[in-house]
């Protein structure tokens, strides 16, 4: 399959229903004029073109494949590139409601697993390169990020301390324990479900560990997930200001009003305090050296170091 570019400034040439890009269309607009949400999602556009600027000294080609996270809506014009641990299930959800014809109303009535069932959306990398740049030129086109280490950490509890996800004891938990723990025992061996904290920080930071096989999407950085500074993405949304975020989305591709984005309502939800703990334990020798592994997420999308680390 031919590469392709999406070198150009695909922003101004989203078409809307009316003929009209979507930031034209917002500029114009009464109802947005003093936005302030305006002015902070220009904001987010300008510092990702300026860092890619700065870090990217040669724009690559886009393969298909790089496109596998990129989630197309048809009817509204919509592609939205999944970031796992970043609200993905419930935007799942969403997407179901607007591209299901009818057939879900309600993201909520979907169950978490059925949003992940990859014939429920399709994927851009499924389309022909015509097809592809036809849709990377004229979609609206947004991803939604969030502070890089208490991602990591909400991807470790979910896949490491959860008695139901052998699969990832088995594929990932049995390898680490294998090579990060000083005499493990033959269970821990077999079964992979008791891997530390401080271990899987050390999977993460091995070299062996992306010689063999590419991160997994949960702990994948965002900006090899969805290439940020090959497509340029007109909403860049955030975990943190998630619901008006996601509200601003849904309005500017005039999405039925009855789409709602499902509010948070999980106690579990990993915060800042409960990341800190986790690194508690961690030296400051391997927090540097994570942190710079996560370096570009940070820089492209505006994360400051975070205080518990002891890197400075």
């Amino acid at each position: 399959l031919t590469p392709f570019s999406a070198s150009e400034d695909m922003r101004s040439t989203w078409q809307g229903k009316a003929g009209r890009s979507p930031l034209q269309a917002l500029y114009e607009s009464d109802q947005f004029e003093q936005s302030s949400l305006q002015a902070v999602h220009q904001q987010r556009r300008e510092l990702l073109s300026s860092v890619c600027s700065r870090y990217t000294r040669k724009r690559r080609l886009l393969r298909p494949d790089d496109l596998r996270h990129v989630v197309v809506d048809d009817a509204h014009g919509l592609l939205y590139c999944y970031v796992p641990k970043v609200a993905c299930t419930n935007w799942k959800r969403v997407m179901m409601v607007l591209t299901g014809q009818g057939k879900y109303r309600d993201p909520l009535e979907i169950p978490a697993h059925e949003a992940h069932v990859p014939s429920n959306l399709r994927s851009l990398s499924e389309y022909s390169v015509p097809e592809i740049n036809a849709r990377l030129r004229t979609y609206l086109k947004f991803v939604f990020v969030r502070e890089p280490l208490e991602r990591l950490v909400s991807a470790y509890r979910n896949k490491f301390t959860l008695s139901y996800n052998t699969a990832f004891h088995k594929r990932y938990g049995t390898r680490i324990v294998r090579r990060h723990r000083r005499q493990p025992s033959q269970r821990a061996l077999e079964r992979g479900d008791d891997v530390r904290f401080d271990e899987f920080v050390y999977y993460l930071l091995d070299p062996r560990t992306q010689q063999e096989e590419p991160f997994n999407e949960h702990w994948e950085r965002v900006h090899s997930l969805c290439h940020p500074c090959i497509i340029h993405y007109d909403v860049v949304g955030k975990y943190e200001t998630l619901a008006q975020d996601a509200n601003y989305i849904l309005q500017l591709v005039g999405a039925d009003a009855s789409v709602k984005f499902p509010a948070s309502s999980k106690t579990t939800r990993t915060t800042d305090d409960m990341t800190a703990q986790f690194f508690q334990d961690i030296s400051p020798f391997y927090q540097r050296r994570l942190f710079n592994l996560y370096k570009m997420d940070y820089l492209l999308f505006n994360y400051s170091i975070p205080s518990y680390l002891r890197i400075r």
